[in-house]
C-alpha cells in the first residue's frame, strides 16, 4: 500500500529536496507552503518525474490553529511521515527586531510544528508505524546573540524531539531531528533582510546532501542527525569551553559575517 508524507515548507530548500527523496521512494505527498506559485511549480515537476500523487496546501504556518486547518484539509488521510521543515531566521539585537516577525517565527518553529505532531501522532501510534522528521539547526546547541529567537526556537525543537523520541520507544514510531549548519538555501537572504551585508560562506553545505543525510537518518530511526564533521564538533563546543565563552564565539561569528544597516 502506498504511504503518504506531509512536508511543511516544501516549496524550496530542504523541504523541496526532501519532497524529491520521498517521491523517489514512491510516497504520495502533501506539500505545504505559503508560496502558492512555487508550490504549483514543485507539484508539476514531481508529477512529471515521479509516479506518485501530489496534493498541495497553501497555508501560512505562522497563523494560530493552522495545524487544525491542515489536519481537517487532508480529510483523514493516514500520514506515515511528517516533516516539520518550515522555518526562517531574523538577524539583529532583540531590542531592535520586530516583535510581529519574531512571533511569527515562534508560531512556525514551535507552536505549529508541535501542534501538527500532536494531531498526527495518535494515528501513527495506533498503526504502530510512523516517522517524524523535525528540522532544527546547529544553532540548537548554544545561545545565539543577534539571532536570539531563532537559536532558542531551534533549541526547543531539538529538546522536544529527543524527549518524545524517548517516549515513543516500542510504539513503532520514530522521531529524528536534523541539525544542519549553514546550508545554501533562501534562508540566508531571508535572515539578512535587516543586514546590509551577508558574507557567510564558510562551511556552507549543499541542500540536496543535507536532505539526503537527514532522510537516511530518519529511515534508520536515528534520533539526532548532524551532517558534517565540522558541525559535529561545533555542536559539542560546550564540552570544551564554558557556555559563556561559546556564546561570545557565536556573537563574534555573527558580527563578522553580517553587519546591520
Amino acid at each position: 500500500m502506498t504511504k503518504t508524507a506531509l512536508i511543511t515548507g516544501a516549496a524550496s530548500g530542504l523541504g523541496y529536496e526532501l519532497s524529491l527523496l520521498l517521491a523517489n521512494d514512491n510516497y504520495n505527498l502533501i506539500l505545504i507552503d505559503v508560496d502558492a506559485e512555487k508550490l504549483k511549480e514543485v507539484k508539476a515537476e514531481i508529477i512529471e518525474t515521479y509516479k506518485c500523487k501530489v496534493d498541495v496546501l497553501v497555508k501560512d504556518l505562522s497563523k494560530p490553529n493552522v495545524a487544525v486547518e491542515i489536519v481537517e484539509a487532508i480529510n483523514d488521510v493516514p500520514i506515515d511521515i511528517l516533516v516539520n521543515n518550515a522555518g526562517f531566521g531574523l538577524f539583529g539585537s532583540f531590542n531592535n527586531t520586530e516583535w510581529e516577525r519574531e512571533l511569527d517565527m515562534i508560531h512556525v518553529h514551535v507552536i505549529t510544528s508541535t501542534h501538527l505532531t500532536k494531531l498526527l501522532l495518535d494515528g501513527m501510534i495506533n498503526r504502530r508505524s510512523g516517522k517524524i522528521l523535525n528540522i532544527s539547526s546547529l544553532a540548537a546547541f548554544q545561545p545565539g546573540p543577534l539571532m536570539s529567537i531563532y537559536y532558542a526556537s531551534k533549541s526547543y525543537l531539538l529538546s522536544f524531539s529527543e524527549a518524545i523520541a524517548n517516549e515513543l520507544k516500542g510504539t513503532g514510531v520514530t522521531v529524528t531531528v536534523l541539525c544542519p549548519g549553514p546550508t545554501k538555501t533562501s534562508f540566508q537572504e531571508v535572515v539578512s533582510e535587516s543586514a546590509s551585508d551577508n558574507k557567510i560562506d564558510f562551511n556552507m553545505a549543499c541542500p540536496s546532501e543535507v536532505a539526503l543525510y537527514g532522510y537516511n537518518a530518519m529511515q534508520k530511526g536515528k534520533i539526532v542527525a548532524i551532517p558534517g564533521l565540522i558541525n559535529k564538533f561545533l555542536a559539542s563546543l560546550h564540552r570544551f569551553v564554558s557556555r559563556s565563552m561559546a556564546t561570545k564565539i557565536i556573537r563574534n561569528i555573527q558580527e563578522k559575517n553580517r553587519k546591520i544597516d
